[in-house]
């Protein structure tokens, strides 16, 4: 049930923020300078900025300890999933990966 959570997420966490930055790629194209003028254009849109670059800190950090304690590999995926969408994709990509990693790990040792 858990798995099936977070790949709703992944996917929800795709769709939405795309749904927004589609229309922006299609009007503007990849203009980064126009895109950084909109996502630091007042407090509240700074507020939300900040949140997102301090939450995508932690997620690396949670997913280079945490995923290196499991013995998870290719962590680097997390991270590139953080840079093309957000922590919206993912988060919840490495929970539910975590999370078949650990019920794996169970079962193992439950069949030694």
């Amino acid at each position: 049930m858990i798995q099936t959570t977070y790949l709703i997420l992944c996917i929800a966490g795709t769709i939405l923020p795309y749904s927004q930055f589609v229309p922006f790629l299609v009007k503007h194209g990849l203009n980064l300078q126009l895109f950084f003028e909109q996502l630091f254009v007042n407090r509240i849109s700074n507020f939300f900025a900040m949140d997102l670059i301090v939450s995508s800190l932690v997620l690396w950090a949670f997913v280079f300890w945490e995923g290196s304690r499991l013995g998870m590999k290719s962590l680097w995926i997390y991270v590139a999933s953080n840079l093309l969408v957000g922590v919206s994709l993912g988060l919840p990509l490495f929970l539910l990966m975590r999370q078949r990693k650990l019920e794996t790990s169970d079962r193992a040792s439950v069949n030694l």
